[in-house]
């Protein structure tokens, strides 16, 4: 049981590291990332708010 664990932990700290990067770099908290988490639409619950969503730093960039 425990392999499994260990596996399921570290293929979602390999998701979250990287998609936290992203949420920073755009300006929201990085703390959504742990939506990976989430089983079965964690991922999509991410991709559609970084593609719906105007991102904070956009808006800073732009004026």
């Amino acid at each position: 049981m425990f392999p499994e664990f260990g596996q399921i932990i570290i293929v979602g700290l390999m998701i979250v590291i990287p998609i936290g990067v992203i949420y920073n770099k755009a300006g929201f908290n990085p703390a959504w990332a742990l939506l990976v988490f989430l089983p079965g639409f964690g991922l999509l619950l991410i991709f559609l708010q970084l593609g719906l969503m105007d991102w904070p730093a956009h808006k800073n960039h732009s004026e």
